[in-house]
């Protein structure tokens, strides 16, 4: 039994991973949006939103997603191309992470697309 070491996930250095999980983790914090607070003596009404306000606030929740995943497959193509070495096995990884994320670009685009039709099913 090997008490060395793990290797890191992905094959890629630890040290990447760290950083691209502290960057992750920043960009999560500043894109966290802000907390309304209302004051003690105040009354709160709590209202619902009509349907075509879900639905927007739907597609800019999706394209906002959609966004971060193909770019976090843009990042790892990039460094799955930048640690290949000549290796036929990574750069055709590191390919294939491209294909993705351009699908993620591809879709994030499309999505108010499919939302309008969603819109269009349910009478919005």
């Amino acid at each position: 039994m090997s008490l060395g070491r793990r290797p890191a996930p992905l094959g890629l250095p630890r040290r990447a991973l760290r950083v691209a999980a502290h960057t992750a983790t920043v960009l999560l914090i500043l894109s966290a949006p802000g907390a309304a607070y209302a004051d003690a003596g105040d009354t709160v009404y709590l209202t619902a939103n009509s349907l075509p306000t879900v639905i927007d606030n739907l597609q800019t929740w999706v394209m906002g997603i959609l966004a971060a995943i193909a770019t976090l497959f843009l990042v790892l193509a990039g460094v799955y191309w930048a640690t290949a070495g000549g290796d036929p096995a990574q750069v055709d990884k590191a390919k294939a992470a491209l294909k993705n994320a351009l699908m993620g670009y591809g879709l994030a685009v499309l999505a108010p697309v499919l939302l309008q039709v969603v819109k269009g099913i349910v009478g919005g």
